[in-house]
């Protein structure tokens, strides 16, 4: 909900400039999603990494009465950049719109800000980092968060999940199904190989032909919301130690 139809997490598009400007007054937690435009296998849609962020940052956001910025649809996307569909920005592209976007808060009064990112891939998360440390240099008032929902949801590796499971695999796939099932193709793929280690290469995803690391089998929407429960959690403790905030509702 948004504005004059309550005190909870808004959507900063649906939001008119006086209202901006009066819930901006009150130093709110402001979420930024990023995501991605590339292949997710031949069962899950391109933007799915943008799906997962969008969803954890209103529920997060929602906890402590914040705003949510619009989605960053787009990332660096090196690893599947061949595939069909794939859309991937720089390394210094992303860092720019990163920088850019967090700095563009700074100056509306905003002094908390989370950037998630459904797209967990190295140079792409250094990228939005380097982008919010240019920001909080230009404004020392600045607390800044970056991660990944990954970098929680991947802690359930080994425990609820095949150790093996990564990009499309169970975990992704199960999260899509409580998410967006109209999206997510009836195939459950495997993909099995990885780029030599340390490697620099040309063409890596030759190692990666299905664009699955792991199986897909096995995942569900119920599996989906508990694994999203439990980001939510985690991340909202994060906020709470990380920026001094409480929770406003459960």
């Amino acid at each position: 909900m948004s504005g004059r139809r309550g005190e909870r997490a808004a959507l900063i598009e649906e939001l008119t400039s006086d209202e901006f400007a009066r819930r901006a007054k009150k130093r709110p937690l402001v979420i930024v999603p990023f995501g991605s435009t590339e292949t997710h296998g031949s069962h899950l849609p391109l933007c799915t990494d943008s799906f997962q962020a969008e969803k954890i940052a209103m529920h997060v956001a929602t906890k402590f009465d914040g705003l949510v910025c619009p989605p960053v649809r787009y990332g660096e996307c090196g690893i599947t950049r061949n595939f069909p569909g794939t859309l991937s920005l720089s390394f210094d592209t992303l860092r720019g719109i990163a920088s850019e976007v967090v700095s563009e808060l700074a100056r509306n009064g905003i002094d908390k800000v989370l950037l998630l990112s459904g797209h967990a891939g190295r140079s792409h998360m250094t990228a939005l980092k380097q982008g919010a440390l240019q920001a909080i240099e230009r404004y020392a008032h600045l607390k800044v968060m970056v991660l990944s929902d990954y970098d929680i949801a991947y802690s359930l590796r080994g425990k609820e999940f095949p150790g093996d499971n990564g990009h499309a695999g169970q975990i992704e796939t199960s999260r899509m199904l409580g998410i967006r099932p109209e999206l997510v193709g009836k195939s459950r793929p495997r993909g099995k190989s990885r780029p030599p280690e340390f490697m620099v290469l040309p063409d890596p995803e030759r190692y990666f032909p299905s664009g699955v690391l792991g199986d897909s089998a096995g995942a569900s929407a119920k599996k989906g919301k508990r694994i999203d429960d439990y980001v939510v959690g985690r991340l909202s403790d994060l906020v709470v130690s990380n920026f001094g905030l409480k929770r406003v509702r459960s």
